[in-house]
């Protein structure tokens, strides 16, 4: 596969995960000091790994999250998150998926983390509320206990 032929799949695959308008805005920033920077990750990340067969699309996603979210890496973090709650295919995680992975990663990656991942999720679930039909709605005094 030549170099350009692995760039557009790679493309295709970073605008199906994270959406156009992200994809548009990150190439719209390009200089020509980054501009290298942005065709490596699009074929390497986006095309080399993210078009392996070995794992579903969905579980990449996760991973993605676990990740970004150990590493303390938010910008990522958030951009992943908001991409798999939009998503509209069978990769999509649900609200209550996204909290299960927090919860199982703040054993892993430590509380800390967890706390700053819960926090920026529920912001970006009540952003995007509308859009994902979801409501996040207050605690009742026995599930703070």
């Amino acid at each position: 596969m030549s170099t350009d032929d692995s760039f557009e799949k790679g493309m295709r695959n970073r605008r199906e995960v994270l959406g156009d308008a992200w994809v548009d805005r990150s190439l719209a920033r390009a200089t020509t000091f980054t501009a290298e920077f942005q065709n490596l990750i699009t074929r390497y990340a986006w095309d080399e790994i993210w078009s392996r067969p070995g794992l579903p699309r969905k579980m990449r996603r996760v991973m993605v999250l676990t990740t970004t979210m150990a590493l303390g890496r938010w910008e990522e973090f958030e951009l992943h998150v908001r991409a798999a709650l939009g998503a509209r295919d069978e990769t999509r995680l649900a609200p209550d998926e996204l909290k299960e992975v927090l919860l199982q990663n703040a054993i892993y990656a430590g509380v800390p983390a967890a706390n700053t991942a819960f926090n920026l999720a529920q912001n970006i679930l009540r952003e995007m509320a509308a859009d994902i039909g979801y409501t996040v709605a207050p605690a009742s005094p026995s599930d703070a206990a």
